[in-house]
């Protein structure tokens, strides 16, 4: 009997941080990604960047994000297991969604901590849509400051960060660029993506992408 209660109150002592992962937050909306390499549960500040996390949840609530993937690993040279992953829709024109404006960093109050979920973008401000960053470690560089726009955040992963982790030192090469040797060469799969708090609020668009074009 004492084996027992011992197992039990092991199986009930999760640590603080797994338990975030599980509760619901007053202004925040959970996000769970289903991924080939473990799942990742990001928490949203629905709050302080309403514009970013209704745009990211219109991908998500859509299943535009389903079958996706993290397709970049940019690690720090100086310290390889910092940096950021990168994944969503890339280049298909078939799941991006109309434009949206640009929550700047100074303010939301929402910064690039270690954790971080953020919008990756073109060098124009509002052209973010359906790729973001999972950042590995703090990078205030990329906070918004003076005539710089910086990126918006947006929220934060609050479950899977060992996930992030495994996929930030996947090996990497190809690219050109910003992003040259930062390309994934066995891409992570993002099976689905789903809302854990609210309810689902589908645009109701058309989903081109699920056409099955081969004969």
């Amino acid at each position: 009997m004492r084996i027992l209660l011992a197992l039990l109150l092991l199986a009930f002592a999760a640590p603080a941080s797994a338990q975030s992962a599980i509760r619901a937050t007053p202004g925040y909306v959970r996000v769970r990604f289903d991924t080939s390499a473990g799942p990742i549960v990001v928490a949203l500040d629905v709050k302080r960047a309403p514009a970013t996390s209704r745009n990211f949840l219109a991908y998500v609530d859509d299943g535009r994000f389903d079958g996706t993937v993290f397709y970049r690993s940019a690690r720090r040279k100086a310290e390889p297991s910092l940096g950021f992953v990168q994944g969503g829709i890339r280049t298909d024109a078939r799941r991006i969604l109309p434009p949206f404006p640009h929550e700047r960093t100074d303010r939301t109050g929402v910064r690039h901590v270690d954790g971080a979920i953020s919008m990756a973008r073109r060098p124009e401000p509002n052209s973010a849509g359906g790729n973001f960053v999972l950042l590995v470690g703090a990078m205030p560089s990329m906070d918004a400051k003076g005539d710089f726009p910086g990126y918006a955040a947006f929220g934060r992963v609050v479950g899977g960060m060992a996930t992030v982790k495994r996929i930030l030192a996947k090996p990497t090469g190809g690219g050109s660029d910003a992003m040259k040797g930062q390309m994934i060469l066995d891409p992570v799969r993002i099976v689905r993506a789903r809302r854990l708090d609210g309810t689902p609020k589908p645009t109701g668009g058309p989903k081109p992408w699920l056409i099955d074009i081969k004969r």
